[in-house]
């Protein structure tokens, strides 16, 4: 069963974010005894016959019936939502980790479009867009009025066009106009590296098709650089994706069978259990790319980086190696992106993408609403400043409540306080720590909460070599 996850609509092409499976469940066939509501369908039938009779200009009919199965799923909470054609072949699509378009999360605020999250190497990254700019116009066309869809249409175009954005920020003291220009977006789903000898670090961007086997790819390129003291598993930012993807590296870490997420819902296919097992991490018959994993990598020190950008897939691995205390958990509470959403194909090639479940980990903590705690509480820092604190998914205007906790529990109080290691101007791999924009390098001498995981992971190998004495 293929399922990915849907924070928002990502502007270029495709929605990321919750947990999608894309099947056909036999709604249609259940509670039929309690019949459809008639005199409700009679209003509907009333209102749907004085738009066409009366309204100043002509309105196609399959136009009506569009607007209207769209307004009954964007009304049940921020990730239900009817795809168009386009957008249906788009969501497909990204998967893959290609689409076309600007690079950024987005959802709605105020009538406004509001970035959840740019992603890396794309237009909108390198043009300093930040997480919680407010989108208020689109070259000439102002944002009120228009619905997210619409406005992410007008955002998508072909590769190698413009399109300027006026943006507001808090703390600028005037809007701030960017120009962008889109292109074909291609996520690396996988980064890694050595930062120290014995020290590797790596990056999960997004959980893509191919994230599984690249993942295993990166490990094996750093266990070919020497045995591993400690490894930083970095899932900052990362606004999740396919579920299997996120099944598949948790298992690379834990024991076979160790249970890594669980989902329950109204219907019996929505009550799942997901299991480090290739049954269901692998999609189709493909050979299993965990079995080429070094053993080491089952028992090697971890610390894993999380933060309030980090989403639906990414807390489930967090959430899995947490409870199975295979890793310490570090950074900041994270999204809390708890639900999946299931999408229905329709005829015409449309779809809708229905919220069916909720998932939670493996000793049945729910994450809707909530996120993951980290074990050790590191606010993020750049130029020496905690950054603002991101959008999170109780935000959410109309969000799904948690069903285990009547209301939120606040983070951790932060326990890490010592300065991070400044090592000049220039990062490990020697690019700028800091750019122009005041973006930070991911693992540089200027990425504070990675500092704080490489202190933690040679502590504890100190305190490994002292035991073994």
């Amino acid at each position: 069963m293929s399922k990915f996850k849907s924070i928002s609509l990502v502007v270029g092409g495709f929605v990321a974010g919750a947990l999608i499976s894309l099947q056909m469940p036999a709604f249609a066939d259940k509670d039929v005894k309690a019949g459809l509501p008639v005199e409700e369908l009679r209003t509907f039938a009333e209102v749907f016959n004085a738009i066409k009779q009366g309204y100043v200009e002509p309105v196609e009919d399959k136009k009506m019936i569009a607007n209207a199965i769209s307004g009954m799923l964007s009304n049940l909470d921020p990730h239900s939502a009817y795809l168009d054609p386009e957008s249906f072949k788009e969501l497909q699509v990204g998967t893959q980790g290609e689409f076309g378009g600007l690079g950024i999360e987005v959802g709605m605020e105020d009538g406004l479009v509001k970035v959840v999250s740019p992603i890396e190497d794309t237009p909108a990254y390198r043009a300093g867009i930040k997480a919680g700019d407010l989108i208020f116009k689109l070259d000439d066309t102002p944002v009120k009025g228009l619905t997210l869809n619409e406005a992410v249409k007008r955002m998508r175009g072909k590769p190698k066009t413009q399109i300027r954005l006026s943006i507001l920020r808090k703390g600028a003291a005037k809007p701030i106009e960017v120009t962008l220009t889109r292109e074909v977006i291609k996520v690396q789903s996988v980064k890694s590296r050595i930062v120290e000898p014995g020290y590797g670090w790596v990056r999960i961007t997004q959980f893509q098709e191919n994230t599984v086997p690249s993942l295993v790819k990166h490990i094996n390129d750093l266990y070919k650089q020497g045995k591993l003291k400690g490894l930083v598993l970095d899932l900052r930012n990362d606004p999740g994706g396919l579920l299997n993807g996120a099944v598949g590296v948790a298992a690379a870490f834990l024991p076979p069978n160790a249970k890594v997420v669980s989902t329950d819902g109204r219907t019996p296919d929505a009550k799942q259990e997901y299991l480090a097992t290739p049954e269901d991490y692998l999609r189709g018959s493909r050979e299993d790319p965990l079995k080429d994993l070094p053993a080491a990598v089952k028992t090697v020190p971890m610390v894993v980086l999380i933060n309030g950008g980090s989403a639906s897939a990414s807390e489930i691995v967090a959430g899995a190696l947490q409870d199975h205390k295979r890793a310490v958990i570090m950074g900041t509470q994270s999204f809390g992106k708890g639900s999946v959403q299931t999408v229905l194909p329709l005829p015409g090639n449309a779809a809708i993408k229905l919220t069916t479940a909720r998932y939670y980990t493996p000793s049945g903590r729910s994450i809707q609403a909530k996120g993951i705690e980290p074990d050790i509480t590191v606010e993020e820092k750049v130029n020496g400043q905690k950054s603002s604190p991101l959008l999170r998914e109780a935000d959410l205007e109309g969000h799904l409540e948690n069903d285990k906790e009547t209301s939120s529990k606040a983070p951790s109080k932060p326990v890490q306080e010592k300065k991070a290691p400044h090592g000049g101007k220039k990062g490990i791999d020697g690019k700028d720590e800091e750019d122009e924009m005041g973006r930070m390098e991911y693992a540089s001498a200027s990425d504070y909460q990675f500092q704080q995981a490489m202190n933690l992971l040679k502590g504890l190998q100190i305190m490994q070599g002292a035991g073994s004495k």
